[in-house]
């Protein structure tokens, strides 16, 4: 499968520890993928992140035909969830997981607001997929429709998922989105929360424009 894949693979043995120390997991829950090419390395079904090896990691091209052995573990229930934003986006890694934070607001809101102005870096106030059973394509197709100009969703009465041009900007966004739970949590535990109008947001977004590099 050549060194590029074999990153891939190593990037998602890495991720699947991630999950457990940055808290964003319960048991086998959630998964993580990485593209190279036509080809994504996804973390397999059931199986503990502290114990996958990167033998266990599923690879498969972009219609879902299995490259790596068929005789290893089977891959992420999720794995077309993750396919079809590969397919759709410009995503390079996909970090799906079960944060408290996210899971709670998922069930309350359907959509993110904007309390704080960092939301502008997923794209706006974050959309709430409507629900569907995990593992289906009406959930994947539920989750695109919530994507659309964001690069995270929340997923109804279920979990979060974000994806980025490098699993470390994917899961920088994954801890991002849980915070902006966490906040909303936080917020509305003490009263109405002042959402930020989009207007402020335009102008969140403007100024980190104009201070970016050329």
């Amino acid at each position: 499968m050549g060194s590029s894949i074999d990153d891939a693979v190593r990037a998602v043995v890495e991720g699947g520890l991630r999950l457990i120390s940055d808290g964003l997991v319960e048991g086998t829950a959630g998964n993580v993928s990485v593209r190279h090419g036509d080809l994504v390395a996804i973390s397999p079904s059931s199986i503990a992140y502290d114990r996958v090896r990167p033998q266990d990691v599923c690879v498969l091209d972009l219609d879902g035909t299995l490259v790596s052995r068929a005789d290893g573990p089977r891959p992420s229930t999720e794995t077309g969830m993750h396919l079809r934003i590969y397919r759709e986006t410009d995503a390079r890694a996909v970090v799906h997981h079960h944060g408290l934070a996210s899971v709670a607001v998922s069930t309350v809101v359907d959509v993110l607001p904007a309390l704080h102005y960092y939301i502008v870096r997923l794209g706006g106030p974050v959309r709430v997929a409507a629900y569907a059973r995990y593992g289906t394509d009406q959930l994947a197709r539920n989750v695109l429709l919530a994507l659309q100009g964001r690069t995270a969703a929340l997923m109804q009465n279920h979990g979060a998922i974000t994806y980025g041009r490098s699993p470390e900007q994917a899961f920088d966004r994954a801890l991002l989105l849980e915070w902006l739970c966490r906040l909303q949590v936080t917020a509305a535990s003490m009263g109405t929360p002042r959402a930020l109008s989009e207007l402020d947001l335009a102008e969140v977004a403007s100024a980190a424009y104009e201070r970016s590099p050329s």
